[in-house]
């Protein structure tokens, strides 16, 4: 199963004046929250649910570019993201989901 979600980050987003200045970016954690908060919204997953395995940030991603963010299964439990600005990747995260209480 594959999915996706489009995310924005308006260039008055409070976290553009401190990454960084005069070369604003989206901050890697914050792009990494908003994916997983829209794979938790696809799937009905509480974020909580969800471990980040790894994470690598490839290009930065600024005020305004729109990102696509593409996930499907690759185990049971398992799933691969791939982020996209301009159909080039931008990061990549592999993550676990806890789906039931242990």
């Amino acid at each position: 199963m594959a999915d996706e979600a489009r995310l924005t980050f308006p260039a008055d987003h409070p976290a553009f004046p401190g990454h960084f200045p005069g070369d604003p970016m989206v901050p890697g954690a914050l792009l990494l929250d908003e994916a997983l908060a829209a794979v938790c919204a696809a799937r009905g997953l509480a974020y909580e649910s969800l471990r980040v395995g790894s994470a690598k940030f490839l290009r930065p991603v600024r005020p305004g570019q729109e990102v696509v963010v593409r996930w499907r299964d690759s185990g049971p439990g398992l799933l691969d993201l791939g982020l996209f600005a301009a159909d080039r990747p931008v990061a990549t995260a592999t993550v676990s989901s806890r789906l039931s209480p242990p």
